[in-house]
């Protein structure tokens, strides 16, 4: 994402994107941690929160349009449409913080369930 002024220019990397993103998913309710993007065998892996917004978060800029794709474990027992409507609030509400630009969609893919360990 790039925006040009007579000052100079901005560009905004997908992967700072993806960070911001994958910091708002992380602190929502419900939420056990970031997924990868493929099941393996049927089975969701959770991933360590280092690597989390590398792989659990897809960030696609189609004609400045912003779209992100989240790949979630949610814990189990809570309602999961309650928890993916709020980590697209919240992701769009801290991505258009951060950056001042409108964020187009936000995809939550919920890749399991999980008892979270107190």
């Amino acid at each position: 994402m790039t925006e040009e002024t007579k000052l100079g220019k901005i560009e905004i990397s997908p992967t700072a994107i993806a960070h911001l993103a994958s910091q708002a998913v992380l602190q929502c309710y419900g939420v056990v941690g970031m997924a990868a993007r493929t099941l393996r065998n049927g089975l969701a892996v959770l991933l360590h929160p280092r690597e989390s917004y590398r792989r659990g978060v897809e960030v696609k800029l189609v004609d400045d349009q912003i779209i992100i794709d989240l790949y979630v474990i949610i814990e189990h027992g809570t309602r999961v449409s309650e928890v993916a409507h709020n980590i697209v609030q919240s992701v769009k509400y801290n991505v258009e913080k951060a950056l001042g630009v409108p964020v187009t969609q936000v995809n939550v893919h919920v890749q399991g369930l999980r008892v979270s360990k107190e």
